[in-house]
């Protein structure tokens, strides 16, 4: 008889893993709380995939002999508590597509910068040659690659979300960037809950696997041995020299692993500022293990461009500068924004408070930030953080709005920046739909 696989939520993981498991065989069936994009939809009853949409049944849920739970949808969603209760196995997408494949997965999670050490890893192995996938919380989902494309390298971005419900998931080459206080209203406003989630990457790996980790990360550091691994550990840090791994040395990256060097300008690197010398470090470390040349690797990470929504130039309109930093949805990526400035800034910050604690950014918020416009339907704990930083504060709750009110307030030689610190769920779907509707609203000044 068919093992039968219910799938929470019908976004691009959902969908992805409905595609695999129907390939394998199962008997699939997919729910979703809320309206299922017609793209996903009209695949889904194109292969026969029996789906929900705006409801939960539980007749059709609680008889499942195992559920895939979108990472979006947390754990005290009352179908989620039920499903618990009656003992039915909850994996993650990423668990379940790493049991129908062989290929090499590189996993890379952190606070801040794991999107862009993803594309980076990426980048440095498409160029080496190597046939290589992308996906997880990044592009396509890993499962709909696993189902559909035949790769030997997977290169992963993850999110603690997807940690949460792995068992066997092992990446050969683990990464963590950092960790800082992050999406604590998902983990009891406990940060330890989050900081375990985070080493799970790393709890299954062997002696032949490889964790990456940055040295010079306090919680990192002040968590390494609490969660033991058994992969060779390789550090990276901006002010420590290592024996193996990679530091920074007279404004030069040296890489040093398997007793070879490479060394680097910070000056050639494609991507700017500190925060991306960490990411051009992580990054090389996956290339430099995987033995690929030191040219390419070096061509690489001079060649790379900054990804959309993190510290973009939209452009300049009458010598005033809008940046989208739309992707900063926690304190730490906001504050790596705010240091990054050299003008002065009008700072459209807000959203969803994730239990954010905002005092890390006043003495750079007075420093650098002449007005700011909160962006949200609730922005008390805003205006309580930085009331007395700040002179002007204004609220909007449309982007159009915000824009065109930094517009009015800013003069040439000064900087509009979208940095929001916080998620986007109350007024957009995402952060990209946040960005790109900022960007829309420059583009009709």
């Amino acid at each position: 008889m068919k093992q039968r696989i219910v799938i929470l939520g019908a976004g691009e993981s959902g969908w992805g893993t409905a595609v695999l498991a129907a390939k394998q065989g199962y008997d699939v069936f997919v729910s979703d709380g809320g309206a299922i994009k017609d793209l996903y939809k009209n695949d889904l009853a194109t292969r026969g995939i029996e789906f929900e949409e705006k409801q939960h049944s539980e007749e059709k849920i609680l008889n499942a002999d195992l559920v895939m739970k979108s990472p979006g949808i947390p754990d005290k969603a009352e179908i989620v508590k039920k499903i618990r209760a009656k003992g039915i196995k909850v994996v993650s997408e990423i668990e379940f597509a790493s049991w129908f494949t062989n290929a090499q997965i590189i996993g890379i999670t952190g606070s801040n910068g794991k999107t862009t050490v993803t594309s980076l890893t990426y980048q440095i192995l498409k160029d080496g040659g190597l046939n290589v996938g992308l996906g997880g919380n990044i592009g396509k989902s890993f499962a709909y690659q696993v189902a559909t494309e035949n790769h030997d390298y997977y290169v992963l971005e993850i999110s603690s979300f997807q940690l949460d419900d792995i068992e066997n998931f092992r990446p050969n080459v683990a990464v963590l960037t950092n960790i800082t206080p992050d999406h604590l209203d998902r983990y009891n406003y406990e940060l330890q809950n989050y900081v375990a989630s985070k080493f799970n990457i790393a709890k299954n790996q062997n002696e032949q696997d490889i964790f990456i980790y940055c040295l010079d990360d306090k919680i990192t550091m002040a968590n390494l041995d609490n969660y033991p691994t058994k992969a060779r550990k390789i550090p990276f840090s901006y002010d420590k020299p290592v024996e193996e791994g990679a530091y920074v040395h007279n404004n030069e990256i040296q890489f040093l692993i398997n007793k070879t060097q490479l060394n680097m300008s910070i000056q050639e690197l494609g991507i700017k500022g500190r925060h991306n010398v960490y990411n051009s470090m992580a990054a090389g470390i996956v290339g430099s293990v995987y033995g690929l040349r030191k040219e390419q690797i070096r061509q690489s990470l001079a060649s790379f461009k900054s990804l959309e929504h993190r510290l973009e130039t939209v452009s300049k309109v009458r010598g005033v500068e809008f940046i989208n930093d739309s992707k900063a949805t926690n304190v730490n990526s906001t504050w790596y924004a705010l240091e990054s400035m050299s003008k002065e800034i009008i700072w459209i910050a807000g959203g969803v408070d994730k239990g954010n604690d905002y005092a890390v950014l006043e003495p750079l918020v007075k420093s650098k930030v002449k007005a700011m416009i909160c962006l949200g339907l609730d922005n008390t704990k805003l205006h309580s953080a930085f009331g007395k930083s700040v002179d002007v504060i204004i609220n909007c709750t449309t982007m159009r709005d915000a824009v065109r009110t930094a517009y009015q307030m800013a003069k040439t030689g000064e900087a509009v920046l979208l940095s929001p610190a916080c998620a986007s769920f109350d007024l957009f779907e995402n952060y990209e739909d946040r960005g790109n509707k900022f960007k829309e609203c420059v583009y009709q000044l």
